[in-house]
């Protein structure tokens, strides 16, 4: 009876690790959406500039891109799951923290804890293929992929109104309870991982990596208030490239890589990280082009929307990137496997030659964010099965949380460079950019767009990556120490 008992939940806990994870990693979106609206609040609340206000999403995102490949690299062993539960526990006590922050700089450690939330993805990915069967490891994952883009979508409207009607501390006691339900799923539902033995961590090149993509995040965000000429940006920038140059050659000479920089040598992890960067950069320059549009005033041809309004604008993105993952099946399964990634090009190319050509009213932006949504669900979700099908599968989060920080890359530069565009098409001393600022800006993303559609097309391999055996994928790398190797396949639990 005891035993009947145990293997009935067993199997309602496989039934639900889908969704549990879905839950899970929906949570590390909606975290990171707390920052952007919640800004002009926390400045007035925290009795600081706007400048600085702007920090509660800095550092989160700093925290994100540091933590992230080591989370992913200890998580290709059997503390898979313990490093889910440790980094939700954070991101619950950084919502907390946030939520009651006596002063301004306690609000910034709550908000950096919460930065943990962005390492689930690949951790989820991983779980995902470890613990489920193929038939339903693969839609599972490129759920998981999408989820991440289509929960700020979602987050963003939420947020906005939780500010509006409860301020910031209302917003991050909403953060609270998503972030304490998900705790829970993972607590009830993620399996152990079993592993030979743990893997060694390469503590140098995570240092070195996070602290490469830490200057070069700063200098991005903090390039609008220094200025882009400025001896700190240049000086931030060049750090970045020198550090970044030493942690490639580092990854190429440890026995131990934080990432295994010689799977890029497949052309299909090449293509999926080239991708989402390329991704990454088209998405937040629309996102920051629509949410600059809408809340400008009509008079300097913005379209007046109020804080709200302006996130809601982002929900057809999230029904979009959902949507997109039952076109997949319907549509593009028929479509040659090397073209599916230059139509999701061309999608978005669509979108933005419709917002460069039509931004003037808030239905005209509706139709872009869904055609957007489209493209984004697209990429977000063929790229993950690019790396699961090259790569080993202890690997998996490894390689899932390189490609992920490239998201995040992408994501800066895009708003970086909207940032850019938008203010050399302002007058000195106006807040707000000239009309034409908005088409430039959308003919520069058109272009963006043309040019990886093109590099996606020459690199995407010829046929799917169905995975290999293990000895046939470890022949196509250059020889690895034997002690880093992990002999046999993952169980699945």
């Amino acid at each position: 009876m005891a035993s009947t008992t145990s293997r009935k939940k067993t199997a309602a806990a496989r039934r639900g690790l889908a969704p549990g994870l879905i839950f899970v990693n929906l949570v590390g979106a909606l975290i990171s959406s707390l920052g952007a609206p919640l800004i002009p609040d926390l400045a007035v609340r925290q009795h600081v500039s706007l400048s600085t206000a702007q920090w509660s999403l800095t550092v989160t995102i700093l925290v994100s891109v540091a933590a992230t490949p080591l989370m992913g690299r200890i998580g290709d062993g059997p503390r898979r799951r313990p490093v889910i539960l440790i980094a939700l526990t954070v991101v619950v006590l950084g919502s907390v923290l946030a939520a009651v922050a006596p002063s301004f700089g306690w609000l910034l450690v709550g908000r950096g804890m919460q930065g943990l939330g962005q390492g689930l993805t690949p951790l989820t990915i991983a779980v995902a293929r470890s613990s489920l069967s193929d038939e339903r490891a693969a839609p599972t994952v490129g759920l998981l992929s999408i989820t991440n883009a289509a929960g700020v979508g979602l987050g963003y409207p939420v947020t906005g109104l939780m500010a509006q009607q409860f301020g910031a501390s209302g917003a991050f006691w909403f953060g609270t309870a998503v972030s304490a339900g998900a705790l829970f799923a993972a607590w009830m539902l993620v399996p152990r991982f079993v592993a030979p033995s743990p893997r060694r961590v390469d503590v140098l090149g995570a240092g070195l990596l996070a602290a490469s993509l830490a200057c070069g995040l700063l200098a991005a965000t903090q390039g609008p208030v220094w200025g882009w000429a400025s001896g700190g940006v240049l000086l931030l920038f060049c750090v970045a490239a020198v550090l970044g140059a030493v942690w490639v050659w580092h990854q190429l000479h440890t026995p131990h890589p934080v990432v295994e920089l010689r799977l890029l040598r497949h052309r299909a992890v090449l293509t999926a990280d080239l991708t989402v960067l390329a991704a990454g950069i088209g998405m937040y320059l629309l996102l920051s082009l629509t949410t600059r549009l809408a809340q400008a005033p009509p008079e300097v041809g913005g379209l007046g929307a109020s804080l709200t309004v302006s996130g809601l604008l982002l929900l057809p993105l999230s029904v979009g990137s959902v949507v997109a993952a039952w076109a997949i099946r319907l549509t593009l399964a028929r479509m040659p496997s090397r073209l599916r990634l230059p139509a999701a090009a061309l999608i978005m190319f669509v979108a933005m030659a419709l917002f460069t050509a039509f931004h003037q009213q808030l239905w005209q932006i509706v139709i872009v964010m869904i055609v957007a949504g489209l493209g984004i669900g697209v990429f977000f979700s063929l790229t993950p099965q690019l790396i699961i099908g090259a790569v080993p599968a202890e690997e998996t989060a490894s390689a899932m949380s390189f490609n992920q920080v490239l998201r995040y890359v992408g994501y800066s530069i895009g708003s970086a460079l909207s940032a850019i565009i938008l203010q050399a098409h302002s007058r000195p001393g106006k807040p707000f950019p000239d009309p034409t600022g908005y088409t430039t800006a959308g003919a520069v993303t058109c272009a963006i767009w043309l040019l990886a559609c093109l590099v996606v097309l020459l690199l995407s391999p010829s046929r799917p990556a169905d995975p290999p055996d293990e000895a046939a994928r470890r022949s196509a790398l250059p020889a690895l120490p034997a002690e880093q190797s992990v002999s046999g396949s993952n169980p699945r639990t």
